[in-house]
């Protein structure tokens, strides 16, 4: 049987990411990212739908978020989804919530404003507690080639579908 687990999400984060280390050193961050969708009904109406999605990254992708990130940043991840089961100790019911593992993330958004560092850079505690600046980033890193302007073809769309 053949499958694929594959998640592309691009959001904003609805609270500051959650750091936290397993008993084997391992860093854990949980992250909850609201992404949205817009669209127009029959009658003209905008509407718009919010879902909420949990997502865990590991190691050192988790102290990166962690420290780079804060509420409302925005966020594209990929990753897989994966379900977690458990019983309630309360209730003894059966509980059940669908979550994204990161395998990868981009940082997006103008908060970086050209300066070589992820949005939110600065000053950041470690998990150990002293606080860490990034190095600046080298020169030839901060300025962007040009890029070559290519004319549209005629009779082409601008969207491809």
């Amino acid at each position: 049987m053949a499958s694929y687990n594959k998640v592309l999400l691009m959001g904003n984060l609805t609270r500051d990411p959650e750091l936290r280390y397993l008993p084997n050193g391992n860093a854990v961050v949980t992250l909850r990212l609201a992404v949205n969708r817009r669209w127009k009904t029959e009658t003209g109406e905008e509407r718009e739908e919010v879902t909420f999605v949990d997502v865990e990254a590991f190691r050192r992708q988790a102290e990166v978020l962690a420290q780079y990130l804060k509420k409302g940043n925005p966020l594209f991840v990929e990753g897989r989804l994966r379900m977690d089961q458990w019983e309630d100790k309360n209730t003894h019911q059966k509980r059940s919530q669908l979550k994204v593992v990161l395998e990868s993330f981009t940082f997006i958004g103008a908060a970086n404003r050209g300066e070589g560092h992820p949005p939110g850079a600065g000053a950041a505690p470690t998990h150990n507690g002293t606080v860490t600046r990034p190095a600046p980033a080298p020169a030839a890193a901060q300025a962007a080639p040009a890029m070559e302007e290519i004319p549209p073809h005629e009779g082409e769309d601008d969207v491809p579908f």
